[in-house]
C-alpha cells in the first residue's frame, strides 16, 4: 500500500497515520483525504492494530484546507479526476448510525481508540478531524483555530454540534465566531485537549499512552465502550443502562473476561485477544 500525502506504519499493535505535506503544514487535499480513508480502513480491519495514532509531519498537524483547493472551489473548477472520491467510509457497516456515515464523521464507527497527536497547527478542517478522535493530546507547540469565519465560511462538517459538547457553548462560540488562534495551554483549560506534552517528549509520550491502551486493556472492552460512549450521545439514560446490562452479560462469556480475571489472580500482565 503506497501513499503520496500521508505515511502509514504499523508496529506493536499501533497504527500511525502521519499527514505528510510538511512544507504546507499538511494542508488538506482531496488526495490526502482518499489516502487517509484508505489507511483508516486498513487499520480498522487488521488484527495486529489495536490503537490508531493520527499526527502530522513537521511543524503542523493540519493547517486546514489547501488554499489552492479553496481557490478552485471559489472558481468552480474543482478537479478530482486523479483522485478516487467514492471510497467506502472506514468502519461503516449496515448497523452504523447515519450520524457516523458522513464525509468526516466516520472515526466513531471505527472500533479502536483513535488518538490525535497534535504536534502543531490544527486549523479549520484539521481541527475538525481532531474532534472526531477519541483523545486529543497536544504538544506545547500546538496551535488551534477554526478559521471558517475568516474565510467567509460557516461551521463545517458537524463542528457546530461536536465542539460545544467538548468545550461548552460559550467557548465554542468564541472559537467559531472570532476564529482566533489559541495555544496549547488555553486549549487544555477549555478541555479541547486532555493533556499537553513538551515537544521534545511528545511522540514518545503519545506512543506510551497508546501502548498502555493496546496492551493493558481488552480490545473487545474498548470496542464496546467506544460504541457505548459515542452512541450514547444520541441516547437517553434508561436505554443506555439497559444496553450496558446486556453488554455486561455478553462480556461474561468472552475470552478477554476470563483472561482479565486470571491475569489479576496470577499477578501477571494480561494477554488479551479481543475475543
Amino acid at each position: 500500500m503506497s501513499f503520496d500525502e500521508i505515511t502509514y506504519e504499523v508496529s506493536e499493535y499501533i497504527a500511525t497515520i502521519t499527514l505528510n505535506r510538511p512544507d504546507k503544514l499538511n494542508a488538506w487535499t482531496f488526495k490526502m483525504e482518499a489516502e487517509y480513508k484508505r489507511a483508516m480502513s486498513d487499520a480498522e480491519q487488521r488484527d495486529d492494530v489495536r490503537v490508531i495514532i493520527v499526527t502530522g509531519a513537521g511543524r503542523g498537524f493540519c493547517a486546514g484546507a489547501d488554499m489552492s483547493l479553496l481557490n478552485s472551489v471559489m472558481g468552480g473548477e474543482v478537479d478530482t479526476s486523479d483522485v478516487q472520491t467514492d471510497l467506502p467510509l472506514p468502519g461503516v457497516g449496515p448497523d452504523t448510525p447515519e450520524d457516523f456515515q458522513k464525509q468526516y464523521s466516520f472515526p466513531p464507527a471505527i472500533g479502536k481508540p483513535i488518538i490525535a497527536a497534535i504536534n502543531g497547527h490544527a486549523m479549520g478542517i484539521g481541527l475538525v478531524h481532531t474532534l472526531f478522535c477519541d483523545f486529543r493530546i497536544a504538544s506545547d507547540k500546538a496551535k488551534f483555530g477554526t478559521a471558517f469565519a475568516q474565510r467567509g465560511l460557516i461551521a463545517e462538517y458537524g463542528i457546530a454540534w461536536l465542539l460545544p459538547r467538548i468545550v461548552g457553548i460559550e467557548n465554542a462560540m468564541d472559537l467559531l465566531y472570532t476564529a482566533r488562534i489559541i495555544e496549547a495551554d488555553e486549549a487544555l483549560r477549555m478541555g479541547l485537549v486532555s493533556r499537553v506534552v513538551p515537544q521534545e517528549e511528545f511522540m514518545q509520550a503519545v506512543r506510551k499512552f497508546a501502548t498502555q491502551l493496546a496492551t493493558q486493556s481488552s480490545p473487545r472492552s474498548l470496542r464496546v465502550m467506544k460504541r457505548q460512549i459515542w452512541h450514547g450521545l444520541f441516547n437517553r439514560l434508561g436505554p443506555s443502562v439497559d444496553l450496558a446490562a446486556n453488554e455486561m452479560m455478553e462480556s461474561f462469556g468472552c475470552d478477554d473476561f476470563r483472561e482479565g480475571v486470571l491475569s489479576f489472580m496470577e499477578k501477571r500482565a494480561p494477554q488479551f485477544t479481543g475475543k
